[in-house]
């Protein structure tokens, strides 16, 4: 063959190749135009990562969550769909979590959210797309907490997606044409990682002095465990008048009647305007803070953060940062000085609340859940399961997170069909109607915390410190809540001892709940990383 006729057949086999090269199209759940009665579940992201739609029902279907997508042509397409079997790490039977995948109103043949119990990309058969668009719906089964973080469709027959962990991988970020350049955020004196009631409070306080401010957060409201979301009522009871901070929690505090109350009584609007007035601060609700660029390894340059529902990047760099993640992210990824508790510490809590109706009401049967009788969990007086419902204990407080909020799910399920539909604690509806009439109004998918891993600062105080009223000359903020530990509750882990779901607390002495303990300085920066602050 001559010169010329190679170049000839090369070129040709060239254009054959990209003639059948395959179409690839790749759709994040939490990008979809509507989430219908979906929640956009962000907690999870240094686990499997990715944000995802978690259809949080409390045993009814919720509404579809909707988008229209372009395809390159008509034709045959496989899907994947990556989801996972919620209930599957405890072989429980059933499959709460199922949900099917509609195009343009017509149910893919296969149930999803039915297989594993990691998260793994589910095959969902081929389907023919008839046109160059089409109407996608997320459609609920069971209103019990399935889930899905994307869906991949493909003309190649032989393609699977990678499975990895990895956020925002390359792969995952070109299919959904995110752009690999940051947007920058530049020229800010210090950024707060995390938008609970220490982060926020600190950037409103550090905005007030003059700093320039960014507040980054991965979800849609501010204060944390003191949100509508998780519904830890703020009782801290700080003195006016000592410490600046102090005086900006007050102005952020509930008024709520009951941990939990009705989300109204949380206040997350309130929160978000007075952190929106500060002229010195810039508000990033839905973001999510996942890497940091180090300028030594002493110090770092900037965070990356994506948006939640889009995948957009930003880099924020500033002369400071501070982690009040709640969860040490930004530290751990500094490699910040930090300890972590083998064991036994304390758990999570996700809280729930019911009411009674006017008429009788059904509550499906739930064998999948911890399998609950009367007198394996205490009767949630006063229309709410409170903090107690916590656990967790011995699982790692990072990498098991999912999973410890799924067993709390499990936990609060398990109870709540005793009481529908075992007749445990019937005595006490003051009704006389023995439940009939009560249904559940609101079970928290966001987890509450307490404990994952410390920061360290150069004073690392202890409880002798408090008890003991040591004086620090530094002291900046006023702590009146005394030292609570939790424990699991004997009498309600017998059924279930390797993961008890019900604690107990004890307060220590030595703080006075009227003047407070001043915490030194030096417990809110770094050790070993010269710009970085902890709330």
């Amino acid at each position: 063959m001559n010169f010329r006729n190679t170049v000839l057949a090369f070129a040709l086999f060239a254009l054959s190749a990209i003639s059948v090269q395959a179409d690839t199209i790749l759709v994040e759940a939490e990008s979809f135009k509507n989430h219908g009665g979906w929640k956009l579940d962000t907690q999870f992201v240094e686990i499997m990562g990715s944000p995802y739609l978690l259809a949080h029902g409390l045993g009814k279907p919720v509404e579809d969550a909707e988008t229209t997508v372009k395809f390159p042509k008509a034709g045959k397409y496989r899907i994947w769909v990556r989801t996972k079997d919620w209930v599957a790490p405890w072989k429980a039977e059933g499959t709460p979590g199922r949900f099917q995948l509609l195009i343009d109103g017509k149910a893919v043949e296969k149930e999803f959210g039915t297989e594993n119990a990691d998260w793994h990309w589910q095959d969902g058969g081929e389907v023919e797309i008839s046109g160059t668009e089409a109407k996608l719906a997320l459609h609920d089964l069971t209103g019990f907490d399935g889930r899905c973080d994307a869906i991949l469709f493909t003309t190649d027959a032989n393609y699977k997606p990678d499975n990895s962990s990895d956020i925002l991988p390359a792969w995952r970020r070109e299919l959904a044409g995110i752009s690999a350049e940051p947007i920058l955020e530049d020229g800010y004196d210090i950024v707060f990682i995390g938008g609970g009631y220490a982060g926020t409070a600190g950037a409103i306080s550090a905005a007030r002095m003059g700093a320039k401010v960014a507040l980054v957060q991965n979800r849609g409201v501010l204060g944390g465990n003191g949100s509508s979301e998780v519904r830890v009522w703020a009782m801290g009871n700080t003195p006016p008048g000592l410490y600046p901070v102090g005086d900006i929690v007050r102005e952020l505090e509930d008024d709520a009647s009951a941990s939990p109350a009705p989300a109204e009584e949380f206040e997350d609007d309130k929160k978000l305007k007075i952190a929106q007035a500060e002229k010195n601060l810039d508000l990033f609700l839905f973001h999510h803070a996942y890497d940091v660029e180090m300028e030594s390894k002493t110090r770092i340059g900037a965070v990356l953060a994506f948006d939640t529902r889009t995948g957009a990047i930003r880099k924020f760099k500033a002369r400071n940062f501070c982690d009040s993640t709640g969860h040490a992210y930004i530290g751990m990824k500094a490699n910040a000085d930090r300890k972590m508790i083998d064991g036994g510490r304390m758990g999570m809590s996700n809280m729930w609340a019911w009411a009674n109706a006017d008429t009788p009401r059904t509550f499906p049967k739930t064998p999948w859940a911890l399998n609950l009788e009367e007198g394996d969990f205490p009767y949630p007086k006063k229309f709410h399961a409170q903090w107690f419902w916590e656990s967790g204990y011995d699982k790692h407080p990072l990498n098991d997170l999912e999973v410890i909020r799924d067993w709390n799910l499990r936990a609060g399920f398990g109870a709540w069909n005793a009481i529908k539909n075992k007749g445990a604690y019937a005595r006490y509806d003051e009704t006389g109607n023995a439940h009939k009439n009560a249904y559940l109004t609101w079970m928290a998918y966001i987890g509450g915390p307490r404990e994952t891993q410390q920061l360290l600062g150069d004073v690392i105080l202890t409880e002798e410190d408090i008890v003991t009223k040591r004086h620090f000359d530094d002291g900046c903020v006023l702590t009146t809540w005394s030292v609570d530990l939790h424990y699991p509750k004997e009498q309600f882990a017998k059924k279930y001892p390797d993961n008890p779901f019900i604690s107990y607390a004890v307060h220590g002495k030595g703080v006075d709940r009227k003047r407070g303990y001043p915490v030194p300085y030096r417990c809110f920066y770094s050790r070993n990383i010269e710009n970085l602050f902890m709330a």
